[in-house]
């Protein structure tokens, strides 16, 4: 007994949560929350933020690398102390005496130094900052197609939920005209007219579309939590679409691939990056120029400067051989700045397969909606008949129940064609956009 109710219980939930408060939402508050607030979308913006980030790193191949530094020691090695005290300005006649000088006393030193290193000419770091920048680029167009897919995956969602409430309120209708006609069979059962296996097959009916209308009320729950989840918040009841199932308005959509969408900007930027990437590996075989200098403070005593001094120069170096660590660097390189070039070449060609199908699908569905339509005009009348004669004694019971489970059916497969052809369209123009 325990388990039987249990399992009555699974079978109501879903109509147990069908039952909580709806929340009301139309298209374009889902759409703002979905930009505004959805992870995968912050995610992008991250990404975005750390590549700028690798860019601005690039700045140090033009400006200057400058550190400041304070330290104490204490020596009696002869070199050392003769120099500290060089440094410090403090050397006299007796410090010349041989004694001192190989024996010194303990001496102090309290030096502050502030180094400035500044690139001069350095090519390679000019190419690796272009790389950054191109890759900077790609991430922001990779953003903007990341919204383009999160719109038309919202665009998806909605209609799904609007598709899932039109199939509720189809079964419901079916399940109020399947009860009037099992009302019906009782009577004409008790007066005689009809058997008992004619209201069994009403009663089977009945109850198909009780589970029926049970799953399309667990598509409603799936569904409005899916877009909770695209929407990135907490929905305290379920979603209730305020814009109705309609057939979209055919908009002018671009014919041929655009070189301009953002992906395949995203790849030719990811390319270009590979492509100043291998350059930047070929001039490290150039020399480099770089200056510096530094001004230093000195005292027997911390944080004093009775004594200073300055450095500055120039050096030019040149790194001859590595043990051909850069001959395969520069390899790999130029493998990969190829093997992006294929990639974007295979990406376009499949985009333009993905959009040759797109459009096919659109055709399919265009034609496929004229005669869902046509097929539900003609289930309705030849419902309205069957039921007229049914109620004079004219019609037999299965046909009644044939006729109202394919009205039922060509209505469920009308807003399904609906749903297809508004897809279909949406995602034709995301194909197309620019």
């Amino acid at each position: 007994m325990k388990i039987k109710n249990i399992v009555t219980l699974i079978g109501l939930l879903p109509a147990m949560v069908f039952a909580q408060q709806t929340v009301p939402i139309s298209k374009a508050e889902v759409l703002e929350k979905v930009i505004q607030q959805n992870n995968k979308l912050k995610i992008s913006e991250q990404q975005v933020l750390a590549a700028k980030g690798d860019f601005n790193q690039t700045n140090a191949v033009f400006l200057p690398n400058i550190t400041a530094s304070h330290s104490g020691m204490a020596t009696t090695n002869p070199l050392m102390a003769f120099g500290f005290k060089l440094n410090q300005e403090i050397v006299t006649q007796a410090d010349f005496d041989p004694n001192k000088l190989n024996d010194p006393s303990q001496i102090n030193m309290f030096a502050t130094k502030i180094e400035v290193q500044q690139p001069l000419i350095n090519v390679d770091g000019i190419f690796q900052r272009k790389a950054a920048k191109a890759k900077w680029e790609a991430t922001q167009m990779q953003l903007a197609r990341t919204g383009d897919y999160l719109a038309l995956e919202t665009e998806k969602a909605y209609m799904q939920l609007q598709l899932a409430y039109k199939s509720v309120a189809v079964l419901e209708t079916a399940l109020n005209a399947a009860s009037e006609n099992l009302r019906l069979a009782n009577n004409s059962f008790k007066q005689g007219y009809l058997q008992q296996s004619d209201v069994l097959a009403v009663q089977v009916r009945v109850t198909e579309v009780e589970n029926q209308l049970q799953y399309a009320k667990s598509n409603v729950i799936n569904a409005s939590e899916y877009l909770a989840v695209l929407m990135n918040e907490e929905v305290g009841g379920v979603l209730k679409p305020t814009d109705s199932l309609m057939v979209a308005s055919e908009l002018n959509a671009a014919e041929t691939l655009s070189d301009s969408r953002a992906d395949i900007q995203a790849m030719e930027f990811a390319a270009e990056a590979y492509k100043q990437n291998y350059k930047a590996d070929k001039m490290t075989f150039l020399p480099r120029l770089n200056a510096f200098g530094s001004y230093e403070l000195y005292d027997d005593e911390i944080f004093q400067a009775d004594a200073n001094g300055y450095l500055f120069g120039a050096s030019l170096s040149w790194n001859l051989f590595e043990g051909s660590k850069r001959f395969g660097k520069t390899q790999k390189s130029k493998a990969e700045f190829n093997k992006a070039n294929l990639e974007l070449e295979q990406y376009k060609a499949e985009s333009k397969l993905e959009l040759n199908k797109a459009k096919r699908m659109f055709q399919d569905a265009q034609n496929n909606l004229k005669l869902t339509e046509l097929a539900l005009e003609q289930s309705k009348e030849a419902l309205r008949i069957r039921t007229n004669r049914f109620k004079e004694g004219l019609e037999k019971t299965t046909d009644l129940l044939m006729a109202e489970t394919q009205y039922s059916q060509k209505q469920l497969e009308y807003f399904n064609t609906v749903f297809q052809h508004n897809y279909a369209l949406a995602y034709l123009q995301f194909l197309t956009k620019n």
